[in-house]
């Protein structure tokens, strides 16, 4: 037993979000810089406590040490990066013009305002990163936040809250909520102005509608199947490298991981022998010691959904060709690394998130335009994220925009994720909205349209005093307009065609 913590009061949640609410106006009126230097001394204080950060997270996931440091601490450090250098220009009164010449008068600006307090429902996989990331976002956007951790890591909440006060944030502005699927009820059903959650689809399907009835927005991150193309020029050496820790990082208990590997026919059986070569050589253990590579699964129900999802491949007639089985000699919730041939789609292993240490490979043919190997991966209800593995970079980007995914990698696998300026989500059932990158600073606003007119002491001409004679005017002035437009898109045209001669290309 790591610590004992007291669940969160239904009472006591409901008045964290009332002192939130109380806080929030004061942080929104603190000047946007000043805010940017709070999450940049958060980034100090991270880096100087890194170990301390990364260690905890080890205790409560048991994720191995350096996965802790550069897939948690790390992203969390340039989030703070990110959001602290861009928050001022993201937040600044953004100009409006008009093109209608009847709106010239009128000055138009978009105002960027935060929601109020934000509402955050972490993960166990990646406790750490991933509240960082989003509260770090609400926060320097003039949110106040409430974050429910996940029950089996809410140790790391509470260090992310503790470096956070740290760093400056007022301690009602950023709170910490304890406990169960309860608590997280709790802070959906609060007076939160938004929600963003981390979870299961099952669980992310209750939130949504619980949410609709109060028309409550929300953010909803809700996994994935992620595919793995191996194209027929790829390198072997490479992609079978690139599939083995993209299946096993965290145990395989990420949402990016490579949960269906699609190979080549021409390279499938190299491809097997590699990736079973690899995966056998790999250390499974105590994440705490510095050569281990593969640590826990996070407890056995977890388990025991990977290993049913194998068991019912195998049934089928699916092979496991190295793993497959609990390392009950390790601990508890320990599961071999396994690397699983003959699936296909009629199966759950192929179809439902597995989330655990497995990797199943299947073949493909060649089809014209790659239409079989495009099929293979849009043949499913998620869509997160996706890789592709070529030689050819040009072909390799003209199949990802084939590919119905919110993220599609060319020639890696998972580490969108670790990039600040790149949007998070997916499509399908793998939920709406997206976390990281301007996108996810839009997520923590509202917008505001400010429309000044200049010529305040005049009528307008389309108010009341209808008559047939202003219908007349009203009428020709769209003749106007639209004999203009037509006259711009041509004048367009003839400048675009005088570019092309210019350079050349005619």
């Amino acid at each position: 037993m790591l610590a004992q913590i007291p669940v969160t009061s239904e009472a006591d949640l409901h008045a964290a979000v009332a002192r939130a609410r109380t806080a929030q106006p004061t942080w929104a009126a603190t000047p946007v810089v000043h805010r940017c230097g709070v999450l940049r001394e958060f980034g100090r204080i991270l880096h100087q406590r890194r170990q301390e950060v990364a260690e905890c997270i080890t205790r409560e996931a048991g994720k191995p040490n350096v996965e802790a440091l550069i897939t948690e601490a790390l992203v969390a450090l340039d989030a703070a990066r990110f959001c602290a250098n861009n928050a001022v220009a993201f937040l600044h009164p953004q100009r409006v013009p008009h093109g209608n010449p009847m709106m010239k008068v009128k000055r138009g600006q978009l105002l960027r305002e935060p929601h109020g307090v934000i509402g955050i429902i972490a993960p166990w996989n990646y406790p750490f990163s991933i509240p960082a990331t989003e509260s770090l976002a609400a926060l320097v956007t003039g949110n106040a936040v409430v974050l429910k951790p996940s029950e089996f890591t809410t140790l790391v909440g509470l260090k992310l809250a503790e470096l956070l006060h740290a760093a400056g944030v007022p301690r009602d502005v950023f709170q910490v909520v304890t406990g169960a699927g309860e608590t997280g009820a709790a802070l959906l059903a609060s007076n939160i102005d938004k929600l963003i959650f981390t979870g299961s689809v099952g669980t992310g399907r209750r939130v949504a509608e619980a949410a609709g009835k109060r028309l409550l927005p929300v953010v909803l991150e809700l996994g994935g199947k992620d595919a793995m193309l191996v194209l027929e020029d790829a390198s072997v050496e490479v992609a079978s490298s690139a599939a083995v820790w993209g299946a096993f990082v965290n145990c395989g208990q990420a949402c990016l991981s490579v949960e269906r590997c699609y190979v080549h026919r021409s390279l499938y059986e190299k491809f097997v022998l590699a990736c079973v070569e690899k995966t056998k050589r790999l250390r499974v253990g105590n994440g705490m010691d510095q050569n281990i590579e593969i640590g826990p699964m996070i407890h056995a129900r977890q388990l025991a959904n990977v290993a049913s999802q194998v068991e019912e491949a195998v049934a089928a007639g699916a092979t496991v060709l190295t793993g497959g089985h609990a390392l009950a000699e390790l601990g508890p919730n320990f599961y071999a690394p396994t690397v699983i041939t003959g699936v296909d789609h009629s199966m759950r292993i192929m179809r439902d998130e597995t989330f655990g240490p497995v990797l199943a490979i299947m073949p493909f043919d060649s089809s014209a335009h790659d239409d079989a190997a495009v099929a293979l991966i849009n043949d499913s209800d998620f869509g997160l994220a996706a890789s592709l593995w070529t030689a050819n970079r040009a072909r390799g980007e003209a199949l990802a925009r084939r590919i119905r995914s919110g993220t599609v990698m060319v020639n890696d696998a998972i580490t969108c994720f670790g990039i600040s300026e790149a949007p998070h989500g997916g499509v399908g059932q793998s939920g709406i909205g997206r976390t990281h990158g301007f996108q996810g600073l839009e997520e923590m606003v509202r917008l505001k349209y400010l429309d000044t007119d200049y010529t305040g002491g005049m009528a307008k001409v389309w108010w009341y005093g209808y008559s047939p004679a202003f219908a007349r005017q009203m009428d020709g002035f769209m003749d106007f307009l639209f004999a203009r437009n037509l006259l711009q898109r041509l004048a367009g045209g003839m400048r675009s065609a005088a570019a092309f001669v210019r350079k050349g290309r005619v």
